[in-house]
């Protein structure tokens, strides 16, 4: 892949690639709409394609939180059209990355010396390539690592890359500017931490020392001295990445031992630690014919309010649900209903959440789950297509569901969409928790 000899950094020439990137994709809708004047029958397929690739074109060159936004829409298979999906889903390790003049400059400019000074070999090409960053092979005294180097201007440019890409997102997710305007608070404040490696850092060895313990999971060790507020070294993990993992025909047995690895990775982080890794695309996991997988990347983390907690897993009690007044108040404190809703808001919204808990909650409910289930996950797709293109959502006034919801729920749609391509039969029910904790 063609590196890139420099990342726009300016404000105004940023906002000019985004400007372009509109006037093509205005383009594509013209050009769309003159061919469906010749033929009725033509499909938006050719408009989604052209669209995505424009898009994503011009976000893999600016990379930082423009990128990031299209990765997290890239794991909602539910959300998108298809072509936004597949081409957004490139963002996970495969952008173009920085070449290597830029590489030296960062560490000159961040740990003072160059990585030949610092390391007894050191690869100038990238290895794999994300949003926010890219990584590098390098050894020190016998030693494999992997150099995790941030792209310069990444952690300036969130402010205002989230206010031109704004836009873009209500576009192609059809959701209102009213919901964009309140998760976008939450998506800038993870963001503004992801580009923070100090606080990844210690995150790092924090969560992975935490979750030592749990069967098949591998975690690399972390070297502060070879790190900076742009710079991260690790131990170097071997392993592939799912759709690489895929294309080895793992047995059921193996695919089974990851998935299990990744729930109870998740269910740990989430009962126990109350703080979650929070990023959970194909990008961040090593997957190894063993069995295990490795787990990297604790830049995006989502601490969890314990009232928050409390309410979304009272979500998975039926019998709670139940008590009509009891899911009522649930779902007022989740901000999922609103005190101006009128009655007739109440029953409608009330009805579409119970039957979208039902379905999203159901592994909870059993000792065992099949991920392999592909009618479950068309169901869930089905349903969610069937929501979003209702009237009265399209039309609603207010936001729906709590802040904290946005990425426990992407962390969760994320998980389930990794345990699907992996087609993983595992224990979720709660008495798995217990087997952890002793």
């Amino acid at each position: 892949m063609k590196e890139q000899s420099n990342i726009p950094t300016g404000k105004v020439e940023r906002a000019g690639r985004f400007i372009t990137t509109g006037l093509k994709v205005g383009s594509n809708y013209l050009k769309h709409y003159t061919k469906k004047l010749i033929d009725p029958s033509l499909s938006k397929e050719e408009l989604h394609a052209d669209n995505a690739e424009d898009i994503y074109d011009t976000l893999s060159q600016l990379k930082g939180s423009a990128l990031k936004v299209a990765q997290m829409l890239s794991m909602d298979k539910g959300m998108l059209p298809k072509a936004y999906t597949d081409m957004f889903a490139m963002s996970q390790y495969s952008a173009p990355p920085l070449s290597g003049p830029l590489v030296v400059n960062t560490f000159v400019k961040t740990l003072g010396k160059s990585p030949s000074q610092l390391y007894d070999k050191f690869e100038l090409h990238a290895s794999n390539a994300a949003s926010i960053g890219q990584v590098h092979k390098a050894w020190k005294n016998g030693q494999q690592l992997a150099i995790k180097i941030q792209y310069p201007g990444v952690a300036n440019s969130v402010k205002s890359d989230l206010r031109i890409v704004k836009p873009f997102a209500v576009r192609i997710v059809g959701m209102s500017e009213v919901d964009m305007d309140k998760y976008f608070d939450e998506i800038e404040t993870k963001l503004l931490e992801e580009t923070d490696y100090q606080l990844e850092l210690r995150r790092s060895v924090e969560l992975s020392a935490l979750c030592a313990h749990i069967p098949n999971l591998v975690f690399p060790r972390y070297y502060p001295e070879l790190s900076s507020d742009r710079i991260i070294t690790m131990d170097w993990l071997e392993g592939f990445h799912l759709k690489e993992f895929l294309l080895r025909n793992p047995s059921q047995e193996v695919r089974n031992s990851i998935g299990q690895a990744l729930w109870d990775f998740y269910d740990f982080q989430m009962h126990q630690l109350k703080k979650v890794h929070a990023d959970p695309h194909p990008g961040n996991f090593l997957m190894r014919d063993d069995g295990t997988v490795g787990i990297f990347d604790f830049g995006c983390i989502k601490e969890i309010p314990e009232d928050f907690y409390s309410n979304y897993f009272m979500l998975v009690d039926k019998t709670i649900l139940q008590d009509e007044a009891k899911r009522m108040q649930i779902y007022t404190n989740l901000e999922m209903i609103h005190p101006s809703d009128t009655d007739k808001e109440i029953a409608f919204f009330s009805g579409l959440f119970q039957k979208m808990i039902d379905l999203l909650t159901l592994p909870f409910t059993v000792t065992s789950f099949d991920f392999g289930n592909e009618a479950y996950f068309r169901e869930i797709y089905a349903y969610m297509d069937y929501v979003y293109n209702l009237k009265e959502v399209r039309d609603s006034k207010v936001a729906r569901g709590s802040r904290h919801s946005l990425y426990v729920n992407r962390t969760y749609f994320g998980l389930y969409s990794i345990l699907s391509d992996l087609k993983a039969e595992i224990y979720t029910g709660a008495g798995r928790f217990k087997t952890l904790m002793q």
